[in-house]
């Protein structure tokens, strides 16, 4: 007698109809895939079609591709969230334009003591470097704080300058910079460290404040087909917010659908002793779909203000060069020290390393902890990388340190053509974004946005890293030969930072894995390039739950 068959369990979820692209090497493409409980359950074609059951879903593609649901590999999605809420100059490069909308703020909300906001950008005043002035004709009776957006600088009227204290007897912080007038007077702007003189005095945020950023901001990030992010920045200090709060209410409440690496703040005031906070930390703020695994060590500033770490001095306006070669936060044999005692403790280090000689440091970094403890499997990656050595490039690879690329700054816009580059000259001005040349080295790679400093959506992002080229603009792209191709970019998005997150069941599309997905409303590979940033979400799965429906999905 033959045995009885087992019964089939019928999918609770079924994608057919359309192209899917599964980011797994062994089988890149499929066109039905099956959810069960949560996680995928079959990934191929018309033979997975056998699961469908009377109460399984049958999702349509109508020919739109299904990937896995993208990952933010370097976000502040709290503070993106809190800053919606916000005076936001995003959007323009008019000055006039910046103080009508602080005034019509402010005018809305005349109960608050201080005017906050972000988003101005450098480009729109000579030398980059706006003026009390013009907030003050606006707004001379309430302190204004703006974080230009990059959030490496502030802009302030003469009443927060007043309230900090803050004259021409006032000395430059360390670690920052008091734009002045040429008789010491200090001109409106807060560079790096200096933005604390100020934002120490703003009053503080409430739990719910940012709670409620945290949920704006996960419904905008879901409707961008992001289901899991590293924020680069929790438990904060040196001025700078933690959120952590946030994460551990929604952590426990349920609230919180995406999952959520949180990025320790190493302390600049602190050496190794700030370890056992951190471990302390680790544990605390580990919770359902938050783990605070990874440290954030900020090792230089950036280059529009001179303060990213170069090997070699910037150039003045004439071409020279000068005595700056910008900021390393921390001295290099303390940091190889810092991370190899994290290391060892299984923390990730994730590096903010704009600078080549910042990239250098924190490579030397990585490579004092391998030496010391071999290789474990903690993944450390370095974000920004806007120049790099040619001869640091392979050493990614060697190194095991995944290159966490955001796209969206590789292009010519004025930022760079007029506050960049020229202080780069042309040979430093080449290594520029080096994407193509550390994937062809052997590197990983893994995709984020540094919302808020950046658009948050994983599309313009890829547009960008493929055609090296701004969305909607029509100019010639910056440094084509770094350009990656629409696949390898879209898995700097999905499977890269999926690595990065240590997140093993998701990234790619195989049996097993986590139900993390996304449908977009085209396949963006049948249509040419430059079209690539009008491709939209319309459907967004988190454990095979839809977490967003676009209006016309």
């Amino acid at each position: 007698m033959g045995s009885a068959s087992v019964p089939i369990q019928p999918a609770d979820l079924l994608f057919t109809g359309g192209p899917i692209l599964t980011m797994d090497p062994a089988r890149a493409r499929a066109t039905c895939l099956a959810v069960r409980e949560g996680r995928i359950a079959a990934v191929g074609h018309d033979e997975v079609r056998e699961l469908a059951g009377p109460r399984t879903e049958v999702v349509d593609l109508r020919g739109r591709l299904l990937l896995p649901g993208f990952q933010d590999s370097h976000i502040h999605a709290v503070q993106g969230g809190v800053e919606l809420g916000e005076c936001d100059l995003t959007g323009t490069t008019d000055p006039r334009e910046y103080a009508r909308r602080v005034r019509a703020y402010a005018d809305a909300h005349p109960g608050k003591e201080w005017i906050t906001g972000s988003g101005w950008s450098m480009e729109s005043f000579d030398g980059g470097v706006p003026r009390r002035d013009l907030l003050d004709a606006v707004l001379p009776d309430r302190p204004v704080f703006l974080t230009n957006r990059d959030h490496h600088g502030a802009w302030v009227n003469s009443r927060a300058l007043e309230v900090a204290g803050i004259s021409a007897d006032t000395p430059d912080p360390a670690d920052g910079r008091i734009e002045r007038d040429t008789d010491g007077t200090p001109s409106g702007v807060l560079q790096e460290g200096a933005l604390s003189l100020v934002s120490a005095l703003v009053p503080a945020l409430t739990p719910a404040d940012r709670l409620a950023g945290l949920l704006r901001a996960q419904e905008l990030l879901h409707s961008l087909g992001v289901t899991a992010w590293q924020d680069a920045l929790v438990a904060g200090s040196d001025g700078y917010p933690d959120p952590s709060d946030a994460y551990l209410a929604a952590a426990r409440d349920g609230s919180l659908t995406a999952t959520v690496v949180g990025a320790l703040w190493w302390a600049r005031g602190r050496g190794a002793e700030q370890i056992p906070d951190l471990l302390q930390r680790r544990e605390a703020l580990s919770h359902g779909r938050l783990r605070c695994t990874s440290v954030k060590i900020m090792q230089d500033g950036v280059a529009e203000n001179f303060t990213a770490a170069m090997t070699s001095p910037y150039l003045d306006a004439c071409g020279c060069a000068t005595a700056n070669t910008g900021l390393s936060f921390f001295d290099p044999e303390a940091l190889k020290e810092y991370v190899t005692a994290l290391d060892a403790l299984d923390f990730q280090v994730h590096f903010h390393a704009l600078g080549d000689r910042a990239v250098r440091e924190a490579l030397d970094a990585v490579e004092a902890a391998r030496t010391a403890g071999g290789w474990r499997d903690t993944r450390p990656h370095l974000a920004h990388l806007q120049i790099v050595h040619p001869d640091d490039i392979a050493r990614f690879r060697a190194l095991g340190a995944t290159a966490n690329i955001q796209p969206l700054w590789a292009a010519h816009e004025p930022q760079m053509d007029e506050l960049t580059i020229p202080f780069l000259g042309p040979r430093r001005a080449a290594w520029q974004y080096p994407f193509g040349d550390l994937l062809r080295s052997g590197a990983t790679l893994a995709a984020g946005s540094d919302w808020p400093v950046s658009s948050p959506d994983p599309l313009q992002g890829v547009h960008v890293a493929v055609n090296r080229v701004a969305p909607g603009a029509d100019g010639k792209p910056f440094l084509p030969e770094q350009a990656l191709d629409l696949t390898a970019a879209l898995a700097a998005y999905t499977a890269g930072s999926a690595y990065v997150n240590h997140l093993d069941d998701a990234g790619s599309l195989r049996p097993g894995h986590r139900a993390d997905l996304v449908v977009l409303d085209r396949d963006p590979f049948d249509g040419p390039a430059d079209a690539i940033a009008d491709t939209r979400v319309a459907l967004t799965y988190v454990d095979g739950h839809r977490v967003h429906t676009a209006p016309d999905a």
